[in-house]
């Protein structure tokens, strides 16, 4: 359910959209797929303030890192859209969420939020998940390319990125190519170890089916947590409740 806003409030619909799509850009690191689509923001309240979202997640004992991580990357996303005003995340129903919405209210960061709990660096944990999205997604298009043309596994060591048929697998290899700092250029090789080097002709068997475990682990993944958040919010609807109330100005 949603609120009607008026159109005659001056931008009010379009700052919803932008503010949308701001929150599509911040992805569950485990999970590799936007928190819009996972069914992770709650609510979305616009008003003469500024903008205020609740988060939610699966379970109350998710990993407070990835909690913080995706409510800290949802406040900078947000923090970036025209005309917002003063931003504020919440993440509601989480063990930890008093002790993040403080964090996040104060901008105290992952390190001045948890103290002594916060083992690792927030930007390690990201580093590790964004090198097995990308071993994901080059696991698709390679599996792809093979179902359709004649080419040989054996082959695949110097198979380039020009090479590979356009579409949204390629799409999504070359965003995780350019998060994890590999290129993107047409002769660039595709089959890469997590370093980015290349693999020799041997090796590529055991790379794509260490990869296919990879991808069949986030997949995976995501389906179970989607069952778990529509079974602990089976008496509210998992799309994202929007309110708008701005004034025309």
């Amino acid at each position: 359910m949603r609120s009607v806003t008026p159109a005659s409030k001056t931008g009010g619909p379009a700052l919803e959209t932008a503010v949308t799509a701001a929150l599509a850009t911040v992805v569950d690191p485990e999970l590799d797929e936007p928190i819009t689509d996972l069914g992770f923001v709650r609510s979305i309240r616009i008003d003469d303030v500024g903008v205020t979202v609740h988060l939610r997640l699966p379970t109350s004992f998710c990993a407070p890192n990835f909690a913080y991580l995706m409510a800290s990357d949802a406040q900078d996303a947000l923090r970036c859209v025209p005309d917002a005003g003063r931003v504020r995340v919440l993440l509601d129903d989480h063990h930890d969420s008093a002790k993040i919405n403080a964090g996040l209210a104060l901008n105290a960061g992952y390190r001045g939020t948890f103290g002594p709990e916060a083992e690792e660096s927030l930007d390690e944990l990201r580093r590790v998940f964004q090198r097995k999205a990308h071993t994901a997604a080059m696991e698709r298009c390679v599996m792809a390319l093979l179902r359709t043309t004649g080419r040989n596994v054996e082959d695949l060591y110097r198979l380039t990125l020009g090479e590979l048929p356009g579409g949204p697998h390629k799409e999504a290899l070359l965003r995780r190519r350019t998060d994890i700092g590999l290129g993107i250029r047409p002769d660039d090789l595709v089959v890469v170890d997590e370093d980015g080097q290349p693999v020799a002709s041997a090796a590529v068997p055991l790379r794509l089916r260490y990869a296919k475990a990879v991808r069949i682990s986030v997949e995976g993944n995501a389906h179970f947590c989607r069952g778990l958040l529509a079974t602990r919010y089976d008496d509210e609807p998992l799309s994202t409740h929007i309110t708008n109330t701005r004034r025309a100005s």
